[in-house]
């Protein structure tokens, strides 16, 4: 049986995807509106090491799926639907799409924290190579990791970049290493988007 938070997040996807009604009661007052499920993962993680529960605090994270939802979703959220606090985190090439889509939805002052390039960008300058492959090693991918680096394609490349497109080679990689890389990060060495994010929810 699906959570509230899992039943909330169908039922929004259900309304942007097929016009499904969106019921009010769901108990949330704010959303924070995230590109996909890597992006869900690392927050849900630092939540979980602050030791907040967000849908306990009236706080929906929302994957959208890309950032081309935006308007979309910011529609059926903000003040022309369910009314709520809306927050955005985002790359900085998708920032336009977040800044239209709120101004469409008439979002006054949405909260948006950008990252310098993407996420895993983020979190892996946060952390540093040398740390970032002990998760790697950690989580069982010593091998693959190391095999990834002498492909053709990778030499002459920084361990930074390798890292960075290692992550986006296999299916659901990203979303684990969201999780994994976050869990990973000193206490104060946690980007600045997600700092500022939690700090406003």
């Amino acid at each position: 049986m699906p959570s509230g938070i899992e039943a909330f997040r169908a039922a929004l996807a259900a309304r942007v995807t097929g016009g499904t009604p969106l019921a009010a009661g769901h108990g949330f007052r704010g959303a924070v509106l995230v590109e996909g499920l890597s992006d869900l993962a690392a927050v849900e993680a630092l939540a979980a090491r602050e030791g907040r529960d967000l849908p306990a605090e009236g706080i929906a994270v929302v994957p959208m799926g890309g950032a081309m939802s935006i308007a979309a979703y910011a529609e059926a959220l903000g003040p022309h639907g369910l009314g709520l606090r809306l927050t955005g985190l985002c790359d900085a090439n998708e920032e336009p799409f977040y800044v239209r889509g709120f101004a469409r939805a008439e979002v006054r002052h949405p909260s948006l924290h950008v990252c310098v390039a993407d996420l895993e960008d983020e979190l892996l300058r946060a952390l540093g190579t040398d740390r970032a492959e002990e998760v790697v090693a950690a989580a069982g991918e010593e091998r693959r990791w190391q095999t990834f680096r002498r492909q053709p394609a990778q030499l002459g490349r920084s361990r930074h970049d390798q890292l960075r497109r290692f992550l986006g080679t296999a299916s659901g990689r990203k979303i684990r290493y969201g999780t994994l890389l976050t869990e990973a990060l000193a206490a104060d060495r946690v980007p600045p988007p997600l700092t500022a994010l939690l700090a406003r929810l």
